[in-house]
């Protein structure tokens, strides 16, 4: 297809409803850019739900600039790692979990998924709970209207209902949402320093007692993987917008997109570490922070909630309804949208109306971090040593219904690359420290210092590339130049034949479609 032909199909409008799900988008359809994807990235994390991840610091027990030097660490390291994720989508025209079938098998590729839902819950569950609260603590500061669990449980539908519109219209409708979050809510949050420039200490320190796990380094590195979750997040979504680009996008400009849309989310990060020391104290942060703001301020925090309630929640949502859709083909995206908004609502008003809302979002956090982390490991190595080359059609073959190509390894299995991840994660859980729910029996092990990610990249690594070494992935799966670094053997793509007893096909057949 050539430049001309491409770049000759307009975008659709933001109201069209979108028609893809993870099959390939075509060439000319490919209309987006690495400066797209700078813009979604930060869209969303600029909001509520970043700013809340910025307070744990504090809330630990660490000071100013302590929890500013965790936040750095958090954001910077997590970058680097996110920052591969990027490049699958414009290869293969399709999400991360697909592309992943290239390693772990077109069925294995269903890790990706699962990864996905785990975030979006959080995540979306995170944005909607914190953006509402915002809302209804600063109708009550500015109109006296009285807190209760009824008008929090309506704010929280409101917010939740607009995100699920938002997704069901699709990727467009999407990033005019976050184009408009990057602008607005860095200007709002950057009017903070005008706001509590009189009450703003950086010299706050509440002293080595007050450290969550009795000592700094614990509670430092705890800090700085809270953080990290943020950008290790966006690992399983990435792909969803960068399939969008066109696949001749040159790798720099996909690793830079990536790297300055985590960077700027230091905006929101350092707001939330700057505000969490003026309301030190407060059981709820939100609350707090719109009793110490000034009038005027309050109502700002309306407008950067209600943005950043849509733009960090339709970010998550957006690619759980597509992976949804394809490994339970009997829903259209629209369908999977639906109902996994509903039911990450319900998991909203369970979770904040009567359970801990700072206990349950470092256990979704940790989680995700320690699982996330080994899958995106593999998939970095992986590109590397495929040179970054797929074929588009074969990575479809389990959601058209067929089994067989050049993926399909064994029973639609890569156990090279799925084995990596399953070892490496259960080890980082059994040495993760993320009280009080994910916390591993090793977690004492370096003195309360927790070792997941450590333990988790590196059995990743290492046992990834092993098994590529002494257990060769046939030649057809690599490109017409061969692996690199790995070793590979003779070997012919089992034939693609159609499964009748796929859920694929009989989805296709329920819906009036000739298969096979």
């Amino acid at each position: 297809m050539s430049n001309d032909a491409r770049v000759s199909t307009a975008p659709p409008r933001i109201t069209e409803v979108e028609q893809h799900g993870v099959d390939t988008i075509p060439a000319s359809e490919r209309t987006s850019g690495p400066f797209d994807l700078f813009r979604i990235q930060f869209g969303g994390a600029n909001t509520f739900a970043t700013v809340l991840l910025g307070t744990f610091p504090i809330a630990l027990g660490l000071s100013f600039w302590q929890a500013v030097a965790a936040t750095l660490l958090g954001v910077i390291v997590g970058a680097l790692i996110l920052s591969p994720m990027g490049l699958f989508g414009p290869r293969t025209g399709t999400n991360n979990a697909v592309s992943s079938g290239a390693h772990v098998g077109v069925r294995g590729r269903i890790v990706g998924s699962f990864l996905s839902l785990l975030t979006a819950i959080a995540f979306y569950s995170i944005s909607v709970w914190v953006s509402g609260d915002a809302i209804v603590g600063a109708l009550g500061r500015l109109a006296g209207v009285g807190d209760s669990p009824l008008l929090r449980s309506v704010v929280y539908a409101l917010i939740g209902a607009l995100v699920i519109v938002v997704v069901v219209y699709g990727y467009q409708f999407m990033l005019f949402v976050n184009k408009i979050a990057v602008i607005a809510n860095t200007v709002l949050f950057l009017l903070a320093i005008i706001a509590f420039a009189g009450v703003f200490d950086a010299g706050y320190n509440p002293g080595p007692s007050h450290y969550a796990l009795g000592s700094f380094w614990p509670t430092f590195i705890l800090s700085a993987l809270i953080v990290m979750s943020n950008p290790i997040s966006f690992g399983a979504f990435l792909g969803d917008w960068a399939r969008y680009i066109p696949k001749e996008t040159p790798v720099r400009k996909l690793i830079g997109a990536t790297l300055l849309g985590q960077l700027a989310s230091l905006v929101p990060f350092l707001f939330g570490v700057a505000t969490a020391t003026i309301v030190a104290g407060n059981v709820d942060y939100v609350v707090g922070l719109v009793k110490a703001s000034p009038l005027w301020y309050a109502l700002v925090l309306i407008v950067v909630a209600f943005i950043g309630g849509l733009s960090t929640g339709t970010t998550s949502l957006y690619g759980t309804g597509l992976d949804f859709s394809s490994v339970f083909p009997r829903f259209t995206r629209v369908q999977a949208t639906i109902g996994i908004g509903t039911l990450a609502f319900l998991f909203i008003l369970i979770g904040r109306l009567l359970f801990d809302l700072l206990g349950a979002v470092n256990a979704f956090v940790g989680a995700i971090v320690v699982t996330t982390t080994p899958w995106m490991i593999i998939l970095a190595i992986a590109f590397w040593t495929h040179r970054g080359w797929y074929d588009e059609s074969d990575l479809q073959v389990f959601n058209r219904g067929e089994i067989g190509g050049r993926y399909w390894f064994t029973g639609g299995v890569n156990w090279r690359g799925l084995g990596a991840w399953i070892v490496a994660a259960t080890v980082g859980l059994l040495f993760s420290n993320y009280p009080p729910i994910v916390v591993g029996p090793f977690r004492d092990l370096a003195g309360g210092i927790d070792l997941s990610l450590l333990s988790g990249i590196l059995i990743a690594a290492v046992l990834y590339l092993a098994a590529l070494i002494v257990f060769p992935e046939p030649d057809h799966c690599f490109g017409p130049d061969g692996p690199r670094l790995v070793p590979s053997k003779p070997g012919t793509p089992a034939p693609i034949v159609h499964n009748h007893a796929s859920a694929a096909s009989r989805a296709a057949v329920r819906r009036g479609r000739t298969v096979g």
